[in-house]
């Protein structure tokens, strides 16, 4: 039985490495960034300001909208989103520790280090 993994990092870790993966894709960054730009956006306008199909931005605002980067609101047959500021400015706080930590440890490594 296989066993999971993932509860042997704290939830820090977890949920840094969660927003990481929403971000890793460059139709959600362009999706975050339409949406910016708009201040909010209909899924419909996305559509035709990116070289994708209604089902695939579709699928890439719910996983925007599951780990909480941006909200949406049902308007009659359409759904309006727009960024969870508040929340991604956690993100932002979170990883910016994440390398203030990485870039700590940076003077106990030798500068030579794999060359």
């Amino acid at each position: 039985m296989a066993i999971n993994k993932r509860t042997e990092f704290s939830e820090d870790t977890r949920t840094l490495a969660d927003f990481s993966k929403a971000l890793a894709h460059p139709a959600r960054l362009a999706i975050l960034q339409t949406i910016a730009e708009r201040g909010e956006c209909i899924c419909g306008e996305i559509v035709e300001v990116l070289p994708l199909a209604q089902a695939t931005v579709s699928q890439h605002l719910r996983e925007l909208k599951e780990i909480g980067l941006i909200k949406g609101e049902i308007e009659g047959k359409k759904s309006c989103y727009c960024i969870d500021w508040n929340r991604l400015r956690e993100f932002e706080t979170d990883l910016t520790s994440f390398f203030e930590n990485l870039k700590r440890n940076q003077g106990i490594l030798r500068e030579d280090c794999c060359r």
